[in-house]
């Protein structure tokens, strides 16, 4: 696995407040929440951005999608927005792909 701070805290070398945890994916709280309720859902795979998947990853990234709808559930969460970033252009600055999970708030659009 790469070296990254999600990889960190999947190996338990940094901690987090995990809030779900299976053997394909993780959610942990954001530590600069944007919304009241805000987690990240990644895979314990490395991928290090949605561009890099490839159709091999296809299930993988399904599952992501219902752990963040079971998660934002677990959370008392019946509106919600999800957020990939992918680059450095959408401002994704940790290359280790993730789900943000927000809610809690009402939202605008377009986002900015």
């Amino acid at each position: 696995m790469s070296d990254t701070l999600f990889s960190k805290i999947i190996n338990r070398e940094i901690d987090a407040d995990i809030i779900y945890e299976d053997d394909q994916a993780l959610a942990f709280r954001d530590i600069n929440p944007q919304a009241p309720t805000h987690f990240l859902v990644i895979p314990k795979k490395a991928i290090p951005k949605l561009s890099d998947a490839d159709e091999g990853d296809q299930i993988l990234l399904g599952y992501l999608l219902l752990v963040a709808r079971r998660v934002a559930a677990q959370e008392g969460l019946e509106d919600y927005r999800l957020n990939i970033n992918n680059g450095p252009g959408a401002s994704q600055t940790i290359f280790h792909l993730h789900l943000h999970v927000l809610g809690g708030r009402s939202f605008s659009w377009p986002p900015g």
